[in-house]
């Protein structure tokens, strides 16, 4: 893929694009706030089977048909064309990047030799970054385990990922942190667990349904894998604050996917399954890094089909975060469906005991609603629910289908929006450091892979 036909927008410096949205600038926002935006490894790189590089969960579910048949061989070229790309970056004027480590191009059988090759691939991207004035921010999982470490012991059900992947984000700190401040362990964790072990939409594609996975068991996969993310994420977290913290000075946060929440009614059902969603949706993996333990709620409904903290775990997994990693696109409406609690065998979102409705609009079927009061009611919930704490708004924008035109006027709408929405939470006493666009270019997308894009950057081949 060439960049000789790209597509470039700058939303701060565009007048309001949507009716009742204030127009704003740079200088509207505070100075250590930070605009960027982002894509992950496996979504952008490509280089698949290149210098060294091996087979991650994505590369077997994307090879196994799904994803539309897409597939992240080639992707966007970035293990080559980074350079160039970082122009593109410069001439945008971004501030920031965020990106993610693949795991299997670094460290290939998941432990073990480090690949040089693909040391030196990481090394050069973030100085390049670095040298243009660009802020790299480093995620190190997103969803493409070395299936190697899925073949041996099943990958995130088993306890012995916190060991390995302790000793990757270890190689990781002590390689780039001398240039890394920010970093996010895990990406949309919530969405990795429910989707890659209830749902079987993403990978490693598990779920009890067998018209749909070939394995798996979402009555109790769902919360073991979460339960061990947060044990690994704490136990990077500790690892960093004991052994670079004091001279690196970094930080550490945690992301997740959120949707705002309306109750469909003004019946009291409808709001208690509204707070049911937030707790299942957010609170689920963020009340044990504040607070030491899951929702009541939670635990209550999933009774002894989700695992226990000790003691001594709850102590360490509390207080393990710098900053919440917010990944916003939409807003839905929910119902309640107790019903559902008198399933035998539930899994995740039958303990949630709610129907969720997405929002209606008068907006394409193929795109999200232009609702930024959602993004909005999502970083006000994070501030009242979880203490003001530092928020990171990491993933935000507009689904269109791929049609070849330049028509983004929706999109430039939606960024605009949402930016705005960003700016208000901030004045209304947010603790948010930074707001990043999803995705810099056009990539391979989970669900849909080439069907579909967001995007700040059109490229085409010429």
């Amino acid at each position: 893929m060439s960049f000789n036909l790209c597509l470039l927008f700058l939303v701060l410096h565009l007048p309001a694009a949507v009716h009742g949205v204030d127009r704003y600038t740079r200088e509207d926002f505070p100075v250590d706030f930070v605009f960027g935006s982002g894509t992950s490894a496996y979504q952008y790189e490509g280089a698949a089977f290149k210098d060294g590089r091996t087979r991650s969960i994505w590369d077997t579910y994307a090879h196994s048909g799904h994803t539309n048949g897409a597939h992240g061989d080639v992707a966007c070229d970035g293990y080559h064309k980074n350079k160039d790309d970082i122009q593109l970056m410069v001439a945008m004027g971004l501030e920031a990047f965020r990106f993610s480590i693949s795991w299997s191009r670094l460290i290939p059988n998941g432990r073990g030799p480090i690949n040089q090759k693909g040391l030196q691939y990481y090394n050069n991207f973030i100085d390049e970054l670095i040298s243009h004035g660009i802020q790299p921010h480093i995620t190190l999982h997103h969803m493409d385990l070395p299936q190697a470490l899925q073949d041996e012991y099943g990958g995130w059900l088993s306890r012995k990922i916190v060991k390995d992947f302790t000793a990757f984000a270890d190689v990781c700190f002590r390689n780039f942190g001398d240039r890394v401040l920010y970093w996010t362990p895990v990406n949309e964790a919530n969405v990795f667990a429910v989707g890659g072990y209830d749902q079987g939409i993403i990978p490693p594609g598990r779920c009890s349904a067998r018209t749909s996975c070939s394995c798996g068991n979402s009555s109790i996969e769902t919360y073991i894998v979460g339960h061990n993310i947060l044990l690994a994420h704490s136990a990077v977290v500790r690892l960093y604050r004991e052994k670079y913290k004091a001279t690196q000075k970094g930080y550490l946060g945690f992301n997740i996917y959120t949707v705002w929440y309306e109750p469909y009614t003004n019946a009291t059902e409808d709001v208690l399954a509204t707070q049911r969603a937030n707790d299942f949706i957010i609170g689920w993996l963020i009340n044990p890094l504040i607070f030491g333990d899951y929702p009541e709620i939670v635990k209550k409904n999933a009774q002894t089909r989700i695992p226990t903290f000790t003691k001594h775990e709850s102590e360490q997994i509390k207080g393990s975060i710098d900053f919440i990693g917010v990944n916003h696109y939409a807003t839905a409406y929910v119902k309640d469906n107790s019903s559902l609690l008198e399933m035998d065998n539930r899994e995740f979102s039958a303990d949630m005991a709610a129907q969720i409705t997405g929002a209606q609009s008068d907006t394409p079927p193929d795109m999200y609603p232009v609702l930024p009061s959602g993004l909005y009611g999502v970083l006000d919930y994070l501030k009242q629910v979880y203490g003001n704490q530092p928020i990171y708004v990491h993933e935000n924008g507009q689904r269109m289908r791929r049609n070849g035109t330049l028509n983004d006027t929706p999109r430039v709408e939606y960024f605009h929006a949402y930016i705005g929405s960003t700016l208000d939470a901030v004045r209304n006493g947010s603790n948010i450091k930074g707001y990043f666009a999803w995705t810099f270019l056009d990539c391979l997308e989970l669900l849909d892979g080439y069907e579909s894009c967001l995007r700040l950057l059109l490229c085409r081949s010429g």
